[in-house]
């Protein structure tokens, strides 16, 4: 049975992984099942068996699952992204179906490899889409590009014939004026409505511009603190028109908080104040439990080693310098601080693309102290 995304969206489930400590090895396969890309499942299915192929002789039970689970079949309505853990020794068998596409990646190591979730999770806020003209309104939620709530109000704008004369024209206007104005604050307590239903993170206005502005001054002050980006979709857009517009800003969202916190962590690590940059470092900070924020570029990955009697991760070995036990090594030991740094409450950003941070050494730290 797979693990439903809302119990991964609470975090639990990344918790639990990065907690996990068998008695033998774990296979971990993230699979890349987007439709666009791979229309038949014969494609991505010949992404599996390229994976597969170097290590099918190691831990066959356990790929042989992660192996029938995509070939078995599954809906692909909703599901752009697999993520398989299993070990035979344990009976771990943990299948994860994403609605987000992810990078095909296959691991077996002692522990469950958890960074691609956790950057699921951090991009999985909800972001509202209001839109709006002078009569109608309607409000979507968005969360991973799925929608998960949306409501519709239409105030039909009063209908006047022109008789002529300056002055009835002057009142007409000021009537459609007045309706117009009661329309917008009707939207503007809807949308306040669908906030304490939904509870979302981010909005999004998309209205012409001759009211953006005067509906954004409407919007409860929780909402205009909110407001991430104005849109250029019509109120009557199509639904997949308006997704395709969120999941843009969205990117845009996220792009521009990771900067912000690359630039932070760059210039704390400059003054020697508050950050550390590069492996070694934040490795240290992991052992000595100051880090605040992780930062890690996706796709960074190097060897090490990890002491299973103290948890000291380092990237010489194999003694170890703080209980002088001998180390095992870690085929990954960028993985092994991320499942450290999530098994201390510490804050996750897995940075996509990030020239900055690949300066840094592609890893990063804001420290408690």
């Amino acid at each position: 049975m797979k693990t439903p995304v809302a119990d991964l969206l609470s975090g639990d489930v990344v918790r639990r992984l990065a907690a996990y400590s068998g008695s033998g090895p774990v296979a971990t396969c993230y699979l890349d099942v987007d439709g666009r890309r791979y229309v038949r499942p014969h494609d991505y299915e010949l992404e599996l068996e390229r994976m597969l192929r170097p290590v099918r002789d190691r831990e066959r039970r356990a790929l042989k699952r992660i192996e029938d689970h995509v070939r078995g079949g599954f809906d692909r309505s909703h599901t752009r992204g697999l993520a398989l853990f299993s070990s035979a020794a344990d009976d771990l068998w943990e299948p994860l179906h994403l609605p987000v596409p992810v990078r095909n990646q296959l691991a077996i190591n002692q522990h469950p490899q958890v960074r691609q979730l956790e950057a699921v999770i951090e991009r999985a806020e909800r972001f509202a889409v209001l839109l709006a003209d002078r009569q109608r309104a309607r409000l979507f939620v968005f969360q991973l590009g799925q929608l998960v709530d949306w409501s519709e109000r239409f105030d039909r704008l009063p209908r006047h014939e022109d008789d002529g004369g300056d002055m009835v024209k002057d009142q007409v206007r000021d009537h459609v004026d007045s309706a117009t104005r009661r329309h917008l604050l009707r939207t503007a307590e809807a949308a306040f409505e669908l906030f304490q239903e939904s509870g979302f993170d981010q909005l999004l206005l998309g209205a012409p511009g001759d009211i953006a502005s005067a509906l954004e001054r409407t919007l409860h002050p929780y909402l205009r603190e909110r407001m991430a980006a104005r849109l250029s979709v019509p109120v009557g857009a199509r639904e997949d028109e308006v997704r395709e517009a969120a999941v843009r800003a969205e990117e845009e969202v996220l792009r521009t908080r990771e900067a912000v916190d690359v630039e932070r962590l760059r210039s704390a690590a400059g003054m020697g104040d508050g950050a550390v940059v590069g492996l070694d470092d934040v490795l240290k900070a992991l052992v000595e439990r100051r880090v605040d924020t992780l930062l890690v570029s996706d796709g960074f990955e190097a060897p090490g080693w990890r002491c299973s009697s103290c948890g000291f991760l380092a990237t010489r070995g194999p003694g170890c310098p703080v209980c002088s036990k001998r180390m095992g090594q870690a085929s990954d030991v960028v993985e092994e601080a991320v499942q450290e740094a999530l098994n201390q409450s510490c804050h996750l950003e897995v940075c996509r693309g990030n020239a900055d941070l690949d300066v840094l050494g592609r890893i990063g730290a804001l420290l408690r102290f």
